[in-house]
């Protein structure tokens, strides 16, 4: 079942696509790299006593490699429209290993930095090309689904595994987390190896990465769809910023507390997925994007008012109506993926690297003023007014940059309707 560069058939695209091992195949190129990346996060104290520097210096470990996901996605989304996804996904799963046996034999905190950021541009390459995958597989109305469901289970596991990571390096050393890593990344490589076809379509023997960029900058509805999802997903990186300082600087509870409400946006993320999951496949993107939109600017609308009124800040309605936005926010997110990914198939890596590049990159920044927000004001509003006014720019996008649907009525149907017409009379 190994790829021979050329698409599978028709058949063959509807058996994979309903088979449970594309399933497990795409959760794990998708979550190899974020599940590194939270492992390592409960051992950041141990980095710092152990090579004698300051815990901001071990910090570099996390954000360096964050850095690295976003030089991974636009990197490795163009190199697999041109040399197919299973190369370029084996490539990179490649470099992940040689780097995580790296990170294991390091003598310095330099040293490690340097290999994480290997680890991250090559275990990112599944995050990217899992899309473009699920694009080539599927047909555009089953795309945001296919999305939901693989980021939904994989949440699930990244939520282990900071838990995970913590028990390992309590058990057998920081090191050891790195032997786990390298084990799985080899894991999926095999499993990749073994049972990943080539999906990527034929290509005109035109086609360039000079050409399909060209192509996507001048599409308004690519522009469209990337700046919602790329917005939306600022809302994210917002709240992640700020959220810690409101919680414990003025609400005065503890990290402890202010972890356990947390897990509650991610909850109500997973919720949203399930429930694209569901109503993907009856509806539009369009109308699921802007189902997503009302329910985000509601929520949103609804923290700002409580905090004029004061009321959120208490933990429960900051984050019980944070949950709201972040519901809405899984459909707006992964509708207006599968949107910006479906507008050239062809160019469906080089699309997906982008978004992905776009996301990760501004997120960095966007979660410093998030933090900005949250650590220099009194009150919660200037941190729920700035979510609000992204949740009126992802609106704003899709109205005036994405083109409305237009029906298209066949030549058959017109005959049709007037041989019933003349039939009639």
């Amino acid at each position: 079942m190994h790829g021979t560069g050329k698409p599978p058939s028709a058949a063959t695209d509807n058996t994979i696509a309903s088979s449970r091992v594309m399933l497990l195949l795409l959760v794990c190129m998708t979550g190899v790299a974020p599940i590194s990346l939270y492992m390592l996060v409960p051992a950041l104290p141990v980095l710092a006593t152990t090579f004698g520097s300051d815990i901001s210096i071990a910090q570099m470990t996390v954000s360096l490699y964050m850095v690295g996901i976003a030089c991974s996605q636009l990197i490795m989304g163009p190199l697999s429209d041109k040399f197919g996804r299973r190369p370029v996904l084996l490539a990179g799963l490649a470099l992940m290993v040689t780097a995580s046996i790296g990170c294991s034999l390091v003598q310095t905190l330099p040293e490690l930095i340097a290999a994480r950021f290997l680890q991250a541009l090559g275990g990112a390459s599944g995050m990217v090309i899992s899309r473009a995958i699920i694009r080539d597989l599927y047909e555009r109305h089953q795309i945001s689904s296919k999305i939901s469901l693989v980021i939904g289970v994989m949440m699930v596991a990244q939520m282990l595994s900071a838990l995970v990571g913590g028990l390992i390096e309590i058990s057998f050393g920081w090191r050891a987390i790195f032997y786990f890593i390298t084990m799985a990344s080899l894991s999926v490589a095999a499993l990749i190896a073994i049972a990943l076809p080539e999906t990527r379509r034929a290509r005109d023997g035109g086609s360039s990465f000079r050409g399909d960029v060209g192509k996507l900058i001048r599409d308004r509805a690519f522009i469209g769809y990337v700046l919602c999802q790329v917005l939306a997903s600022q809302i994210i990186f917002t709240f992640a910023g700020g959220g810690p300082y409101i919680v414990v600087t003025q609400m005065g509870r503890t990290t402890a507390e202010y972890g356990a409400w947390f897990a509650t946006t991610g909850f109500a993320y997973l919720v949203g997925n399930m429930f694209c999951v569901r109503f993907a496949p009856r509806h539009s993107l369009e109308k699921l994007i802007w189902f997503g939109l009302a329910l985000q600017f509601t929520g949103a609308l609804l923290n700002v008012g409580f905090s004029i009124s004061g009321l959120n800040q208490a933990p429960l309605w900051l984050f019980g109506t944070q949950m709201i936005v972040m519901v809405a926010n899984a459909f707006v997110m992964n509708n207006a993926a599968a949107g910006a990914i479906s507008v050239r198939p062809e160019a469906a890596g080089t699309a997906s690297g982008a978004m992905g590049f776009l996301q990760q990159g501004i997120g960095a920044l966007i979660s410093q003023f998030g933090a900005y927000l949250g650590g220099h004001s009194a009150t919660t509003l200037p941190l729920t007014a700035a979510i609000l006014a992204l949740s009126v720019a992802c609106a704003s996008t899709m109205f005036f940059l994405v083109p409305r649907p237009t029906i298209v009525v066949s030549e058959e149907l017109i005959e049709q309707a007037e041989e019933e017409e003349s039939g009639m009379l």
